[in-house]
């Protein structure tokens, strides 16, 4: 029977698993944001995680027929449809709960606000059908919570005034319950539903080609599959049934993360973050001699040593400035997602600068500035400037930066922070090899599993080793 090694980082904003094998290879990822149920959310990681692993085995079934066009755009479009038959049975446990609690109202216009809801659930529903089977969606934006809220709260602004209220209470009423539904989803069940979709998609594809209305990369997504995605089909069949049955049977597991104390595992398969990151940069960097992980609750500045273990570290767990909550309360007073903060600082003509360095204080400096006609792209600069300020001090206390530089964590996907920490490492240490890969939010679950298959136990420097490490 075949090995497999399990890491979870059990954050405070989001939570991530990785599989690996007996080879160190990861098989399989998977991330979920983190609710008040911290062990739903290790599970929820974990299953999205063994469904990956599954792709990535069906996938090495195929063999060297996964990197033709045909193959490469049907398993990107059957992932993505795949997604979509989780969320909708997700989101039919919403929809219901949805007209529970507004069923449930006191207000006298209780039936009409039950009409509204309707007409957003209808109108929303094929929105996000058409993003997850024609437009990526489930790459875009991994997280139920987020993909649903976006779209209502378009719908719901729409209905007007008397109607906001309610919509809204409804949505913040319902949303919490289903997030922490632990939801079992057959994979060869929806892998089949999901093949059933894109032969109706690539069959409809075909036949609006003739009419113009698409552009040029449109044409060339269509005849990537238009004329095989049969053959395609035809060969992931043989495969199927034996990828749905294989066992991943995981040997051992380490927990990691800000809410690790709360994972059911044995207490010598608990691990700090900081062991984790550290670990799981080196191991896709071996060269790494400086870790930065900006994570959901707190910073931390890490250096390692030749075989990825921790020599000195200095964090900041006071404050959630600087770090993804921090940027989480800025987008709700600006009204925006997570995701589109980091292309709108970079919009910026220049930077504001923010005085405050608490998250509630900067809220009020940020209404202060807005209310005085600063443009927001130029306050959100100075909030991501001022965010890697407080990160490079931190990695200046920790010894500075040292050959190679990996950067780990949720925010290490926000382009404008990416920005300014490629711009002050370059002024602070010069022409420094600098590590930020695909995988950076993995990081710490990678160096969990990678702890769990070595059985190695390691522990952070003592404050005297530290000190000593540092004079």
């Amino acid at each position: 029977m075949k090995k497999y090694y399990l890491g979870i980082d059990l954050g405070s904003t989001t939570s991530k698993a990785v599989i690996i094998n007996e080879k160190d290879e990861i098989v399989g990822r998977g991330i979920t944001n983190t609710r008040a149920n911290y062990k739903v959310a290790a599970d929820i990681a974990r299953d999205e995680a063994v469904y990956d692993a599954r792709f990535n085995l069906l996938q090495r079934k195929i063999g060297e027929d996964v990197t033709k066009p045909e193959f490469k755009k049907y398993m990107q479009d059957l992932r993505s449809v795949f997604q979509y038959g989780q969320f909708r049975r997700r989101m039919e446990s919403l929809e219901r709960m949805l007209n529970k609690t507004v069923s449930e109202f006191n207000y006298e216009n209780k039936d009409a606000i039950l009409v509204k809801l309707k007409e957003i659930i209808e109108t929303i529903r094929p929105q996000i059908q058409h993003g997850f089977i024609n437009e990526d969606l489930g790459s875009k934006n991994q997280f139920f919570r987020d993909i649903v809220s976006e779209k209502y709260n378009v719908e719901v602004e729409a209905k007007g005034k008397e109607f906001y209220e309610p919509l809204m209470l409804a949505f913040d009423k319902s949303i919490t319950p289903i997030e922490n539904e632990m939801v079992q989803y057959n994979f060869k069940e929806l892998v089949l539903e999901a093949m059933k979709i894109l032969d109706e998609k690539y069959k409809g594809l075909a036949d609006e080609q003739e009419d113009g209305s698409y552009e040029d990369w449109y044409y060339a997504q269509l005849n990537a599959v238009k004329d095989n995605y049969k053959n395609v089909e035809f060969t992931l069949r043989d495969h199927i049934e034996d990828i749905a049955n294989e066992e991943i049977h995981v040997a051992k597991m380490v927990g990691t993360g800000y809410g690790r104390a709360l994972l059911p595992f044995p207490e010598d398969c608990i691990k700090s973050e900081i062991l984790c990151h550290a670990y799981g940069a080196h191991a896709i960097f071996p060269n790494t001699r400086t870790v930065l992980d900006i994570g959901g609750q707190d910073t931390k500045a890490i250096q390692v040593d030749s075989h990825g273990l921790v020599t000195s570290f200095h964090m900041n767990d006071r404050c959630a400035a600087g770090c993804g909550r921090y940027l989480g309360y800025i987008a709700d007073e600006f009204g925006l997602s997570l995701n589109e903060l980091g292309p709108e600082a970079n919009k910026a003509t220049k930077e504001t600068t923010i005085c405050s360095t608490c998250t509630v204080f900067a809220g009020a400096e940020v209404k202060e500035l807005l209310h005085n006609g600063e443009e927001r792209p130029n306050i959100l600069a100075g909030l991501h400037k001022a965010i890697v300020q407080r990160a490079m001090s931190l990695i200046a206390r920790s010894g500075g930066v040292r050959e190679e530089f990996t950067f780990t964590g949720g925010v290490a996907r926000n382009e404008a922070v990416l920005k300014y920490v490629k711009q002050m490492v370059t002024d602070s240490y010069g022409d420094i090899t600098m590590n930020i890969h695909t995988d950076s939010i993995f990081m710490g679950a990678l160096g969990g599993a990678m702890f769990a298959r070595r059985n190695i136990s390691a522990d952070l420097p003592t404050a005297k080793e530290k000190a000593k490490q540092e004079n």
